[in-house]
């Protein structure tokens, strides 16, 4: 149980805390508009390219396969070498490859493009877990995680109007190139300005209030036994399964939705690209609120692992029925708000699940084990586009694509009910050795 007195939080850990937050929360804008530009240009790119709705579903799932692959790596990476250099290698990447994507020719160019994405943006999501696991105290967790996770949801609000003002200005190809230059002077200045908790020299009070929640934790490096070890844990896969239906749900909408509203509502592009908003800023009100009431909860008595538990099970039960009632409402307008409250829902539960990681796991393998979850849900999450996209070219119907995203996000709330319950216990781990200025 957490305890009932607040510790005191030293002014240079503050300023450190304010930075990171800050910076992750711009990166995690850049990203998801990034990564929701070939869902917005989804019609144009198919028409110019003559893509068929099967082939763009591949497209949008590579990306998320890949990323689910490029998990495996990032967790170990950050858990040794830190979230500094990772991250700011990712950001560097997944910008470059983004501005290259409008010089593609044809499907496998865009092909390579995607994975060339997926892998840079890998490290974003675990760098913020890590960063905030590092920087924060346990009792204040979830706000910031709220604050980077609702950045995502926003940079998935704002892209559509974004997105499709650009892509008719200056064309999808011109689009691609000039939404990769922010990630760039973006991973400059995390590079040159963010430091490792590890490369930092704490004095007394700095220790005090970053260890007080760290009871008989140690500073030490994962081997690769240890990391292969975990996946024979009970709760790890049921974390992977259950994330998988919050990520199923997420990428679903991201990928399909525009398409969604134009097919079925029958809205133009541009008017897409405004109604589009509202789904997302939805997600966002859920992603912020899920990290406020966690951490009420949490420093109110109850155990943080109840508290994420309970808000994955009730998020996710709820974004599956909401999901089911979005193909009987009417408008345009009022889908929008429909698909808005299934996000809503789900982003509730999805801060959740990473603070779960944080709570669950012990504090030298955090980067790890949210990699891998991270890779379990992806692996869900890359069938929900190919699935959409082949469904849709032999049904021109998106109700049983719906009622399967609602299937697979019970199927998730029920994994985190009856398997997720034990905390995570790694064997002992080697010395780390760090290096102090």
């Amino acid at each position: 149980m957490a305890s009932q007195t607040a510790p005191h939080k030293p002014r240079r850990i503050a300023r450190i805390q304010f930075f990171a937050v800050s910076i992750l929360s711009i990166a995690g804008i850049i990203n998801y508009i990034d990564r929701g530009s070939l869902a917005i240009a989804n019609t144009t790119i198919r028409a110019d390219l003559g893509i068929s709705a099967t082939r763009m579903g591949f497209l949008l799932s590579v990306f998320s396969l890949s990323y689910a692959i490029s998990q495996l790596p990032m967790g170990i990476l950050l858990d040794r070498i830190g979230e500094r250099v990772v991250l700011g290698a990712g950001m560097f990447l997944w910008s470059v490859t983004q501005a290259a994507t409008g010089l593609v020719r044809g499907f496998a160019s865009f092909f390579a493009a995607r994975i060339g994405l997926a892998a840079g943006e890998a490290p974003f999501v675990v760098s913020a877990v890590k960063s905030v696991n590092d920087w924060f105290n346990v009792r204040d967790r979830a706000t910031p995680m709220g604050i980077v996770n609702s950045a995502t949801t926003l940079g998935q609000a704002i892209a559509p109007p974004i997105l499709t003002v650009t892509m008719l200005a200056f064309g999808w190809r011109g689009m691609f190139m000039l939404i990769g230059i922010p990630g760039v002077l973006l991973s400059i200045a995390w590079y040159a300005f963010y430091r490792d908790r590890k490369h930092v020299s704490l004095d007394a009070a700095e220790q005090a209030y970053l260890q007080s929640s760290r009871e008989g934790s140690r500073s030490s490096a994962i081997t690769f036994s240890q990391w292969t070890g975990l996946f024979r844990l009970r709760t790890v896969w049921g974390m992977m399964l259950g994330f998988g239906g919050v990520n199923y749900t997420v990428w679903l909408y991201m990928s399909w939705m525009p398409n969604y509203l134009e097919a079925v509502h029958h809205v133009s592009v541009s008017a897409t690209g405004v109604i589009a908003v509202i789904p997302f800023a939805c997600g966002a009100v859920g992603m912020m609120l899920s990290g406020i009431l966690a951490d009420f909860l949490v420093r109110h008595g109850v155990p943080p692992i109840r508290t994420h538990r309970t808000l994955l099970v009730i998020g996710m039960t709820c974004s599956a029925l909401c999901t089911l009632l979005v193909p009987y409402i009417s408008g345009a307008t009022g889908a929008a708000f429909g698909i808005g409250m299934a996000l809503f829902f789900t982003y509730l539960a999805g801060n959740s699940g990473w603070g779960l990681v944080q709570s669950i796991a012990p504090a030298e393998i955090v980067a790890s084990v949210a990699t891998i979850q991270n890779f379990g849900s992806f692996i869900f999450a890359s069938f929900a586009p190919v699935i959409t996209g082949w469904l849709l070219d032999r049904t021109h119907s998106f109700h049983l694509t719906l009622v399967i995203c609602a299937m697979v996000s019970i199927l998730g709330a029920l994994s985190y009910l009856l398997i997720v319950k034990e905390p995570i216990q790694i064997s002992e781990p080697r010395p780390l050795v760090a290096d102090s200025y």
